[in-house]
């Protein structure tokens, strides 16, 4: 199976799109992934399987501004995955955008990659805003942005940040809520992956982190709730942000996305146990016909 394994060089643009085709964009996301996971024989498979929906409307849905050619552009939205684990869905992303060819996604985790098990600023990586991967520190990075943006640069730039719900049971990420609403930080959009999942077990099992609407909003949050797979709803809550962005109410967004562990390959669907585990070629071939299907 890894003999026949290839990554066709394609990207994708960032426009307006239909349901149909952010389920092509995400499809090919997820392929990427289990191809990636397979050559390296290590890694997170469930996370990034669980938000490939909510990653190819946000980097293709003409919602965020951002430039393949000019990373480092100035005033550009930024992206910060605080949940470093799920890198393999990012690599994706930012290949399919454009960032890098997508033939790189072949050397994730390998020796002297760029693609390392957590998104690494030392290697350099176009599209790679911050190191991250210690769990509850990627969104106390992603709020300081949020203040350089508002009050150093003073742009009307957006940062968007993925953390688990399990990556909620660290202390950080509530320190972090508190100075992301006391500095009236309405340019930071904070996305929770929602699937209950962490590598031990059911979050709400292991420490309890519910209920988190309530929670958020205690912060001064406008809160959200959707199902991360569900277009429509995505689309609606990256409104429900920008909208509130430019509102007069100063609050930070949060928008709690729903999702499954493992989603579009069905042995791995809703399973804990796929958290921190890659596909053995057997597995793989199984997934990607799954996918394929899904495909056609």
């Amino acid at each position: 199976m890894t003999n026949q394994v290839e990554f066709k060089q394609y990207t994708f643009d960032n426009r307006e799109r239909t349901n149909q085709e952010f389920a092509e964009v995400a499809n090919t996301l997820r392929q990427d992934i289990i191809k990636s996971l397979l050559l390296a024989k290590s890694g997170h498979s469930g996370g990034p399987l669980g938000i490939s929906d909510l990653m190819s409307v946000l980097y293709f849905g003409g919602y965020m501004n951002y430039d393949p050619e000019n990373p480092n552009m100035f005033g550009r939205d930024r992206f910060v995955l605080s949940a470093g684990h799920m890198a393999p869905v990012l690599y994706s992303t930012l290949a399919r955008a454009g960032y890098f060819e997508c033939a790189e996604l072949a050397t994730l985790r390998k020796l002297g990659t760029r693609l390392q098990g957590h998104p690494g600023l030392d290697v350099h990586l176009p599209g790679i805003e911050t190191s991250s991967g210690s769990l509850g520190q990627g969104v106390s990075i992603a709020v300081g942005m949020a203040m350089s943006d508002k009050f150093v640069d003073k742009n009307d730039a957006a940062v968007y940040c993925i953390t688990g719900d399990g990556e909620l049971q660290e202390g950080a990420c509530w320190e972090a809520a508190m100075a992301a609403s006391n500095y009236d930080l309405s340019n930071l959009c904070w996305i929770v992956d929602n699937n209950d999942c962490q590598i031990d077990g059911r979050v709400k099992d292991i420490m309890d982190v519910y209920p988190i609407k309530e929670k958020f909003e205690s912060f001064n949050f406008s809160v959200i709730e959707i199902d991360g797979h569900n277009y429509d709803e995505i689309k609606k809550a990256i409104e429900f942000f920008k909208e509130n962005q430019i509102s007069e109410n100063n609050k930070p967004t949060c928008i709690i996305a729903k999702t499954y562990m493992g989603k579009g390959v069905s042995f791995m669907h809703d399973k804990y146990s796929w958290h921190g585990n890659p596909p053995n070629s057997e597995q793989a071939e199984i997934a990607l016909s799954e996918l394929n299907m899904e495909k056609d």
